[in-house]
């Protein structure tokens, strides 16, 4: 008889960095497919097992692997309306958007694998009537709404534009022809629609039961999904199980390649590689940079007005206000024109960033400032630019 002696298994530092690849694409794209991610796609399949316990015990979330695609489903997510569609421009999608890209998923589920643009439209406006919607594809503003919700598809996988110019299309100078993707289709809805009567059903329809990890999935939700956790936003079951664990979570958040910062008021999770998040912050972009500097401005207030260390810091409207027209009034000559010309859309477009990351509130007209903003306080300086050089803050107008 031989003895062997066996040591415990050693992970493979290879495979743990596949398996985060995989997972960060999957959080980063949850409709990965063949045509686009075919690399990421194929580590996906490699680590499907350790991928679907990975998301299903951590987060809450359900794994789906296909021959040529896989889809994370995020469902049990806080319907705060910052993390919607985008436009090509990054602007973000405006009800009327949302409105043809529904009639357009409609139109498509009950359309041949190929279809001309014209023919989608048709279905469109049928869609509509059944619906009783008021919808009048003549005109340049519902063209330009059901061109954007093509281009959401397309950018998903969805559709593919096999022939023609979707951008003449709007201006009626030619049409397009499109590959219908049904797999990807099939997959695109979190859950089923049929028999709900309100829009808020959905909400209790993708709701994770209790019994999906609690606690646990809820707060580890919020800083995969928005970087940010305030403990006073936490439930007292919530509360304790991060008193408890918060230490200990720092490996499993390594799994995806980030770092938890832990404060008093909570914790962050900083992406060090800089590219999971759909939102950038700091970034290019002279709205990003707006929110920087009024990030900064507002820190420095509150230290000297309301230096209680609150997590959450109230700043009334006038005083934001008054703030940010200061800043815009300085750094004119660094933003681009319109940031002068319109100073409440720049503003607007500015504190809507802060919200979408977590570093803001709106408390009806006036604002939430976390503590977590002063991380991120710039102290910038205004230098002249030598001849043929461009400054930090300029952007082409």
């Amino acid at each position: 008889m031989t003895t062997t002696l066996t040591e415990r298994p050693v992970s493979d530092p290879y495979a743990e960095a596949d398996l985060r690849r995989a997972a960060r694409a999957l959080l980063r794209r949850p409709l990965l497919h063949v045509d686009a991610d075919r690399e990421e796609l194929a580590l996906v399949r490699r680590h499907q097992g350790e991928l679907t316990r990975l998301f299903a015990e951590g987060l809450g979330y359900r794994l789906v692997v296909e021959p040529g695609l896989a889809r994370l489903f995020k469902t049990g997510l806080v319907a705060d309306g910052t993390h919607g569609l985008v436009r090509r421009n990054q602007t973000p999608f405006t009800p009327r958007r949302y409105l043809m890209l529904a009639l357009t998923l409609a139109t498509l589920t009950r359309a041949r694998r190929q279809v001309m643009v014209d023919e989608l439209v048709a279905g469109v406006r049928s869609a509509a009537v059944d619906a009783g919607l008021d919808v009048d594809l003549d005109s340049i503003a519902d063209r330009r709404a059901l061109h954007s919700a093509l281009l959401a598809l397309i950018d998903l996988g969805v559709l593919t534009e096999r022939d023609g110019d979707l951008e003449h299309w709007v201006g009626r100078r030619g049409t397009s022809l499109l590959d219908i993707h049904r797999d990807r289709l099939a997959v695109l809805p979190v859950a089923s629609l049929a028999g709900l009567e309100h829009p808020d059903d959905l909400f209790d329809v993708v709701a994770v039961p209790s019994s999906a990890g609690g606690a646990r999935v809820a707060v580890r939700r919020v800083l995969t999904e928005r970087a940010v956790l305030s403990s006073e936003d936490l439930t007292p079951e919530q509360a304790g199980w991060w008193r408890r664990n918060r230490e200990r979570e720092r490996e499993w958040f390594r799994r995806l390649g980030l770092e938890l910062e832990l404060r008093a008021e909570g914790a962050a999770a900083i992406d060090l590689d800089g590219d999971l998040s759909d939102i950038t912050f700091p970034g290019t972009g002279s709205t990003r940079h707006l929110a920087l500097l009024l990030i900064g401005a507002f820190v420095d207030h509150l230290r000297t007005s309301d230096p209680d260390g609150l997590t959450w810091n109230w700043l009334a409207a006038s005083t934001a206000r008054t703030l940010a027209d200061k800043v815009l009034e300085r750094w004119k000559g660094g933003l681009r024109k319109s940031c002068s010309d319109n100073p409440d859309d720049a503003y607007d477009e500015a504190i809507d960033l802060l919200v979408a990351i977590g570093l803001v509130r709106r408390d009806g007209a006036s604002l939430l400032v976390h503590a977590a903003a002063a991380r991120y306080a710039p102290r910038p300086e205004l230098a002249a630019s030598p001849p043929g050089q461009r400054s930090l803050f300029e952007e082409d107008r």
